[in-house]
């Protein structure tokens, strides 16, 4: 069991029967009266978006999740599907728990999974990833005032806003965690 104000982005616990990781923390100190602790998550299980509350004092069962290299191979219109480096062994996760990240999905990447229990739960995809340009709208004269950005599509269909001077052909880097542009390759 932990305290509530040990949870930080990241920590995965279990509540109610339920399997949760935190995406979001935030305290709360009242004038008078304890705290509040407000956590967004997600729910393993179906990869739904929750916000919990709690007061300070609650307690939560932590659970540690296993983290192990796999590599991606296909998907197969329900699940996407991952091969255990080491063992060979398949593994599956659902398109709810990966709906929002699905476009930085590649043939045979590696990326690590979190199970619990031997059930695939999460994910966690490298820090940045390098894609390349295959739409991308033209910049127009007289844009440049400010930091003026455009949209672009990438080879995985992901739409990012870049800078007007990165153009179709372009490889350019993403940060995975915000979807934002870092830099033109």
């Amino acid at each position: 069991m932990i305290d509530v104000n040990q949870l930080r982005r990241g920590v995965s616990f279990t509540q109610d029967g339920n399997l949760y990781k935190v995406t979001e923390y935030s305290h709360k100190k009242p004038g008078r009266g304890k705290a509040t602790i407000r956590v967004n998550v997600k729910d393993l299980h179906t990869g739904s978006n929750l916000q919990l509350t709690f007061t300070s004092g609650d307690r939560v069962e932590d659970i540690r999740l296993d983290k192990r290299t796999y590599q991606y191979l296909y998907d197969d219109g329900q699940f996407y599907v991952f091969m255990d480096t080491g063992t060979y062994e398949q593994k599956q996760l659902s398109h709810a728990v990966m709906e929002e990240d699905q476009h930085y999905l590649r043939d045979n990447m590696e990326l690590e999974l979190l199970s619990y229990e031997g059930e695939v739960l999460d994910y966690i995809l490298p820090k940045s990833m390098e894609f390349e340009v295959v739409e991308a709208e033209n910049a127009v004269a007289g844009d440049t005032a400010t930091g003026a950005t455009k949209t672009v599509v990438t080879d995985t269909g992901l739409k990012v806003k870049t800078p007007l001077f990165v153009n179709t052909g372009d490889r350019i880097k993403v940060n995975t965690e915000t979807g934002e542009y870092i830099t033109r390759l």
